[in-house]
């Protein structure tokens, strides 16, 4: 902690009898009296992840937003951001120290200016290899960490016939309703086909 001194005059004045002369007529002690500064209150920072769930499609942009603020601390510069990603292989840096910390990868970056208290994270063309949950992490100067709730990313594939886009599993289920129609039909079909069949037969007779 810092020690600041204060001067604040305190004054005794002594008077010896009448014919005092003005270098006796008044005496004054100045004292210091020193000021314990305070530790300074520790950083009261909100880190906010919008929305919660985000949808894409392969090939889009995609931006994930994180804003933070400090109301007792209006410059937000100084603050380290870092980016992973949780799925079902683990955990994945992005970025950190505000930098992108993948090799080989322009994809993925900071797009925000921390000044305003905007750390959101843009990646390029993604792909279904990116599906996961984004977690934006701010540590404070102190050292102290606050991290978001999250934003799961979900990718669509794109499977380029007439801008269809299903999953594999509603694929299959159309195919397999679609087969099943079919033989329904051929099953209804069959006594009439039967019929004209016959009727044919009988013409081509006569």
């Amino acid at each position: 902690s810092t020690l600041l001194f204060f001067l604040f005059p305190a004054t005794d004045v002594g008077v010896s009898g009448g014919n005092a002369n003005k270098e006796n007529a008044a005496v004054t002690h100045i004292t210091a009296k020193p000021l314990l500064l305070t530790t300074p209150e520790p950083w009261h920072l909100l880190v906010t992840q919008t929305p919660a769930k985000e949808k894409a499609k392969e090939g889009e942009t995609v931006v994930l937003n994180c804003h933070f603020n400090s109301p007792r601390h209006p410059s937000l510069t100084d603050l380290m951001v870092k980016w992973y990603k949780e799925d079902e292989n683990g955990q994945m840096d992005l970025l950190e120290n505000n930098v992108t910390v993948l090799r080989n990868n322009s994809r993925v970056f900071m797009s925000g200016d921390l000044s305003q208290g905007d750390a959101s994270l843009v990646i390029l063309n993604v792909t279904t290899s990116d599906h996961g949950i984004y977690f934006c992490e701010v540590t404070l100067p102190d050292g102290k960490v606050v991290t978001g709730d999250g934003t799961k990313l979900r990718i669509r594939r794109a499977l380029g016939l007439f801008g269809i886009e299903e999953s594999i599993g509603t694929i299959i289920g159309v195919v397999a309703a679609g087969i099943g129609g079919v033989v329904v039909l051929i099953i209804v079909l069959t006594p009439q086909l039967r019929r004209c069949v016959l009727c044919m037969s009988q013409g081509s007779r006569q």
